[in-house]
């Protein structure tokens, strides 16, 4: 009983931890996976709360293998074809010429830097050409960049992964085999089973679940179980057959399902995000809890010497000769030198090597973990806390983006873009009616021609700058799904729609399926319409302390509709249906006016 009570605090206490951290490091606007990874310090060798290997026992590297196939998944879910044809040429160079000069150059500095054996040097600099999509999509999700560099960094995050742990595979065997010639034969042909293995079973994966889901064999409510039923087992069946190859074969079944037409994939990605979060809470946790005081004790001055080197030596070094002469500005590549972070193929590859390694009879191969948990926490730190600066130095980012993208460029949505680019905010409009567009461009504004629900809408438009969306047309449901669609990119918090107007007695759309209610109740697409048609005007009004907010309202009362106002520093807040910002002196008040009876 109490083993079981042990295992069921310890369960709970990473989950609740995790996500814990998770949600204050939202709220300090720092890197997740920092906060993550000092909790599971403190809560590990710190202060001895937490010892995975003794709850879990030989279930861990199980757990963490599977949990890693399916974070691996769901990045391959991330990666879009139509951003690999135009940066295929540099992502090619990233990965043969930037991991070979990764490799070879952490693999030295291992060595001469913190003095571990060339052998065990050579493993740690393969496991170097980790990144990571655990840790480079929520960094670029926070920083946004323009241009290409963005789906650079994020598809050389998640393919990064596969090399280099297949990499680290095959440095191992050849460390084992004692360098024969023989061992070296062995590792090329194990490198060819590793990629028909896991192209053949990634194929394999997707044909199972894209067949099924395209002739309605399983119900809506079982894709996301069935989808992970058989990303575990694919994963499973190939990494018994080559070690590592499970992970290309997760990784492609991800990049296929999410790349096909034919097969509904919302309810899958929806749920594999979420799923991610609490295996990444989870991971970050029992990976650094596992250390110990005696591991720490190794690290010293000389890994912390290795970390610098290679966040200003390695990484440049590697960028730069893989972006030269390529289409990337100067800005783009050197950019892409602030994003290296480290994240949990990292730690549980290394993990799981310095475990064989020491049994194998390498002693230094015990420093292997704990200067892994160095790098990741050196690098998640240094790129989490600079990436922002650094693009917004460069002018690749925006700090805070304050802009609007309005879905639907009617007479209203070109008012309110007018205003709000009269303010010094950024606009874009997108729209199906080419009438509605022709007069927005002819206004001198952004606007789009096209629908925002197309797959690739947010490649076509400029999203530099903007930081919600308001959606604002006459349907309904082309403004819940707008609000859906573009809930990831700018959270649930940054989306709004117009109330809803039961005309046809059918009810609004499902909450759950709509953004925030603009404006106020009653303020519905036709009300406004009506109002518009009235002569209504859109107002700037600035407030002050001897004309403040309830002055205003008295002068105008029923005639003034609130929308939003801009603080002193900027920042822009919405007027929705079920609360109002505070208007304070100082703020600029943007209104609907109508005119006088």
């Amino acid at each position: 009983m109490e083993s079981t009570d042990q295992l069921l605090v310890g369960l709970a206490s990473i989950i609740v931890v995790g996500i814990a951290a998770q949600w204050l490091a939202w709220r300090a606007r720092l890197p997740s996976i920092l906060l993550l990874l000092v909790c599971g310090l403190l809560a590990g060798p710190v202060t001895g709360f937490l010892d995975p290997d003794e709850f879990l026992g030989e279930l861990l590297f199980p757990l963490v293998s599977l949990s890693v196939a399916v974070i691996l998944f769901e990045g391959g879910l991330g990666l879009n074809l139509a951003e690999l044809r135009s940066i295929r040429p540099v992502l090619v160079r990233l990965m043969t010429v930037g991991v070979l000069a990764t490799l070879v150059l952490s693999a030295l500095l291992a060595h001469w830097v913190t003095q571990l054996s060339w052998p065990v040097a050579i493993l740690f600099g393969a496991i170097m050409t980790v990144t990571g999509p655990t840790v480079i999509g929520p960094l670029l999700r926070h920083v946004r960049p323009r241009g290409q560099v963005g789906p650079v960094a994020k598809w050389e995050g998640i393919v990064a992964d596969v090399i280099g742990a297949t990499l680290a595979v095959l440095v191992f065997h050849a460390i084992l085999g004692e360098r024969s010639i023989q061992s070296t034969t062995t590792a090329a042909w194990g490198l060819v089973r590793t990629v028909l293995v896991g192209g053949g079973f990634g194929v394999l994966g997707t044909v199972m679940i894209a067949q099924p889901l395209r002739r309605h064999w399983i119900p809506d409510a079982l894709h996301s179980p069935a989808t992970l039923a058989v990303v575990l087992a694919i994963f499973t069946v190939a990494q018994n057959l080559q070690p590592e190859s499970g992970l290309l074969a997760v990784t492609l079944m991800g990049f296929l399902i999410a790349n096909q037409k034919a097969v509904p994939k919302r309810h899958i990605i929806e749920f594999k995000e979420n799923l991610r979060v609490l295996l990444i809470s989870s991971l970050f946790i029992v990976l650094p809890a596992r250390l110990t005081a005696e591991d720490m004790q190794v690290l010293d001055l000389r890994g912390v010497l290795f970390v610098i080197a290679l966040i200003l030596v390695v990484r440049p070094v590697a960028v730069f000769l893989s972006t030269v002469g390529s289409e990337l500005e100067w800005r783009e590549r050197l950019f892409l030198c602030w994003m290296a972070p480290r994240g949990i193929v990292v730690a549980a590859v290394s993990a799981l090597f310095a475990y064989r390694l020491e049994a194998a009879g390498f002693e230094d191969a015990r420093r292997l973990a704990p200067l892994a948990f160095l790098v990741i926490i050196g690098t998640v730190a240094f790129y989490g806390l600079s990436a922002a600066f650094v693009a917004r130095r460069l002018g690749l980012a925006e700090p805070n983006p304050q802009g609007v993208l309005l879905v639907g460029a009617g007479r209203f949505a070109r008012g309110l873009a007018q205003i709000l680019s009269e303010a010094g905010l950024r606009v874009a409009l997108v729209d199906t009616n080419h009438a509605s567009v022709s007069e927005a461009r002819l206004a001198g504004l952004t606007a789009t021609y096209g629908s925002a629900l197309t797959e690739n809408v947010d490649e076509r438009l400029d999203l530099g700058g903007i930081g919600r969306l308001l959606a604002i047309t006459p349907n309904e449901e082309v403004n819940a799904l707008a609000t859906m669609r573009f809930a990831e990119l700018f959270g649930r918090s940054g989306v709004y729609q117009l109330v809803h107007r039961d005309l046809d007695g059918t009810g609004p759309t499902s909450s759950e399926l709509r953004g925030r209610e603009l404006f106020a109740p009653g303020a519905d697409y036709w009300t406004i319409a009506r109002k518009m048609e009235g002569g209504a005007t859109l107002k700037r009004t600035n407030i002050t302390a001897t004309f403040d907010f309830e002055a205003f309202r008295e002068q105008y009362g029923e005639r003034a509709l609130p929308l939003a106002k801009l603080d002193e520093n900027g920042k822009l807040e919405v007027f929705t249906a079920d609360s109002a910002p505070e208007v304070s002196p100082g703020d600029v008040l943007i209104s609907l006016l109508q005119a006088e009876a």
